[in-house]
């Protein structure tokens, strides 16, 4: 087994990741590997690995095209009227505070989809109100962490319907078909383990009070730049950018497609003068910025995806692999979930993980005796898992760059090391609880 291609493979993957490689070369060089460890020439690899690409395709221009409606809505200043207004009127105790981002957080990802770009317009003018509140940070990055990860693992809108759509195609790739069933049924699991891992990180690890140093320094960490916080009132731009994010997610749960929801949205926008005709070619330049290298992560990881399953080494790997479980699908699925776990922290995106490992847990979900929604539930937990905790993650840079501003936040100590704890370990055993009883 240790001569196996596609174990080779994914070992070479993780260590290059984990040695901070630039992900689309560790899953290039990972591919070319297992490809040559097969006895693949490398042209044929390399075709194999080019020809895959197209898989995800869809996926790619979903997360441009969202990436675009986002910057639209940006650009309109709809997202900082909303978040300003709401900043204003929060009050109360800390907790209730921190409560209130984390429901404000969700939002991010599906109603107005805008991902981490809300965090550098309402955390900084809150800094001073958590200050005097005692607030301790690490509390605040959970919730935001929490925000931006729980509705894409349990939800079917927004990122979430990109999520759950590439679970569904890289089974049926796989050769585990699901047809009518929805993969949101057993995905809420997942979503309400880190609904606890909230609740345990706000009320109970950092429910005591930290002090922090009031400073005026408003510099943002990791690219965000200085700028004035202006006063900004709801106009007639506004009501269209926001007519223009709901009719995007109106068309996503009646239709199911998110590429036709973010086109409707910029066209509403357009029709209403919330964005000018000459500004379309910066929308897509920013959401190709915003959501390109995700897109393109994607796109390798499908040829990633086909490179796995072109060597052969599936089938030896799961005879071996079930055979050493001898049927015991507890054991089975504690490896299964750890191994996505170690996979999505090397390439800090759980949406690249999913082609990876559904090539290898398909097949010997079904060896093992797993019923094809508790094989949904182990891609999808094991494909979440290490998005939060992960330096080099969406969900983990967003909320320190809200919560440094004043250099008072570490990025490894007070937001990885909270999130992994507070989601990975609930997500681990919810995931394998449920796999087991499904």
């Amino acid at each position: 087994m240790l001569l196996n291609p596609v174990l080779i493979s994914v070992i070479v993957m993780v260590i290059l990741s984990l040695f901070k490689l630039n992900v689309l070369l560790a899953l290039i060089i990972a591919a070319l590997t297992g490809g040559l460890a097969a006895g693949m020439p490398l042209i044929e690899t390399m075709e194999t690995l080019l020809g895959g690409m197209g898989g995800n395709a869809e996926t790619a221009l979903n997360y441009i095209l969202l990436g675009a409606l986002a910057a639209a809505i940006e650009k309109t200043g709809a997202a900082t009227i909303i978040t300003q207004k709401l900043s204003k009127s929060m009050k109360g105790t800390g907790k209730s505070l921190v409560f209130l981002i984390a429901f404000i957080s969700i939002f991010s990802q599906n109603l107005i989809p805008v991902h981490i770009a809300f965090i550098p317009i309402l955390i900084p003018p809150l800094i001073m109100v958590m200050n005097k509140l005692r607030i301790d940070r690490r509390a605040v990055a959970s919730a935001l962490t929490f925000g931006l990860k729980a509705p894409y693992v349990a939800l079917p809108v927004g990122y979430g319907l990109i999520f759950h759509n590439i679970i569904r195609d890289e089974m049926a790739l796989s050769g585990l078909d699901l047809g009518d069933a929805e993969v949101w049924h057993v995905m809420w699991i997942p979503g309400l383990a880190m609904v606890t891992g909230l609740l345990i990180a706000i009320l109970v690890t950092y429910r005591k009070p930290r002090d922090y140093q009031d400073s005026e320094k408003t510099g943002f960490k990791f690219g965000f730049k200085d700028h004035e916080w202006a006063e900004v009132t709801f106009n007639r731009d506004h009501a269209f950018a926001v007519a223009g994010a709901l009719s995007a997610l109106i068309v996503q749960l009646t239709i199911g497609s998110l590429v036709l929801g973010a086109i409707l949205g910029l066209l509403i926008m357009l029709a209403g003068g919330a964005i000018k005709w000459y500004s379309l070619d910066d929308m897509i330049h920013s959401g190709i910025s915003m959501m390109g290298f995700i897109a393109f992560v994607m796109l390798v990881a499908s040829g990633y995806g086909d490179v796995i399953r072109a060597t052969g080494g599936i089938e030896p790997l799961v005879e071996s692999v079930s055979g050493s479980f001898a049927g015991n699908q507890f054991i089975a699925a504690t490896g299964m979930i750890t191994l996505g776990l170690l996979i999505t922290m090397g390439i800090g995106t759980s949406f690249g993980t999913i082609p990876i490992i559904a090539a290898i847990y398909v097949p010997l979900a079904l060896e093992l005796g797993f019923s094809p929604m508790a094989t949904v539930l182990l891609i999808g937990s094991a494909a979440a898992l290490g998005d939060a905790g992960s330096p080099a993650s969406d969900s983990t840079l967003g909320p320190t760059a809200g919560l440094n501003v004043d250099g008072q936040h570490d990025h490894i100590w007070d937001t990885c090391v909270p999130t992994f704890m507070h989601y990975n370990i609930p997500i681990m055993i919810f995931g394998i609880i449920g796999a087991l009883v499904l």
